[in-house]
């Protein structure tokens, strides 16, 4: 059962009465998407598939009472952090308290006061939201409004497991703002900051697909990763990054004209990553940026043995 409007937020409620999810929809759908489910098992696939901002989750039930539910739900990194209110009719203190142990948010009693039950609901929504602001500055690079290297760690992580179970290409580009020490004593560190912000933007607008991820990695290094792209498909990208940013012309403030920056690009697109590891993986790119550099900078070069070596 789903009762869609234009709002931003869904809630999911799970109890085996009809009456009761009938009673909460009619107090919460016109503020929220409702999604429903009568057991403990659709509860699960429920949560998995919509992925609800809050559930509403009776205790009492066959087979799988909510306290297992709430269990099953704590295990998974995707949905431990989604707030649980239980809803019940028992009023027992050592029931409350074992659903709290449990990871629950609140608890909202039976039979249902609506103003109560919209409180609840909209305290744990305005927490949920404080919880997203907080975890998404804690993965965004506050100058570029890029992933931070935190974010790109968690990604990379992510690709590479599904690249091993897949035995798919995995590709890395590692990416140098040149001389850009020189640059900040030209232009002064403000400028250097505009210079950053418009090589992301650069970076960002030339990764079509939307499985390429990119991110500041420190300093004036940025990181880019390729799924399911091959050395070829990685060098052309890198190549069209690199083309751009040597294209745009940098805005200055006024009467400093504009200016020009180039960067330079090290690619490890290995045949199999089962045969290396993410240390080796991202290592192998930093060789090739050292190589590209070496070579006169402003270019693209692919990691080899030869590049490690040298490093």
């Amino acid at each position: 059962m789903v009762v869609r409007n234009k709002k931003e937020h869904s809630v999911l409620i799970v109890d085996d009465e009809g009456s009761n999810i009938m009673a909460l929809t009619h107090i919460l759908g016109s503020e929220y998407v409702i999604y429903a489910a009568s057991n403990g098992t659709q509860a699960i696939k429920a949560v998995g598939k919509h992925l609800p901002d809050v559930i509403l989750l009776d205790i009492i039930m066959p087979d799988m009472d909510g306290y297992d539910v709430i269990s099953e739900l704590k295990i998974s990194d995707v949905t431990r952090n989604i707030p649980v209110i239980f809803i019940t009719g028992l009023s027992n203190v050592g029931d409350e308290e074992k659903g709290l142990a449990l990871g629950a948010a609140d608890y909202i009693a039976k039979p249902f006061s609506p103003a109560i039950v919209k409180l609840r609901v909209k305290n744990q929504i305005k927490m949920l939201e404080q919880f997203r602001v907080i975890e998404r500055l804690g993965l965004t690079d506050q100058l570029t409004g890029l992933p931070n290297r935190r974010s790109f760690d968690n990604q990379l992580n992510q690709e590479w497991g599904r690249a091993l179970r897949e035995q798919s290409y995995l590709s890395i580009l590692v990416i140098d703002a040149d001389s850009f020490k020189n640059y900040n004593d030209s232009f002064g560190h403000q400028q250097g900051d505009v210079a950053l912000k418009s090589i992301a933007q650069a970076i960002s607008q030339t990764l079509k697909r939307s499985t390429d991820f990119v991110a500041r990695w420190g300093g004036e290094e940025f990181i880019v990763l390729l799924p399911s792209a091959k050395s070829e498909d990685a060098f052309n990208i890198a190549e069209r990054i690199r083309q751009s940013v040597e294209d745009m012309v940098i805005p200055c403030p006024e009467g400093m004209g504009a200016s020009k920056i180039t960067i330079s690009l090290g690619l490890n697109s290995p045949e199999c990553i089962r045969d290396t590891t993410i240390h080796k993986f991202i290592a192998g790119a930093d060789a090739a940026l050292y190589e590209a550099k070496a070579q006169g900078r402003n270019r693209v070069c692919i990691h080899s043995p030869s590049n490690e070596e040298k490093n």
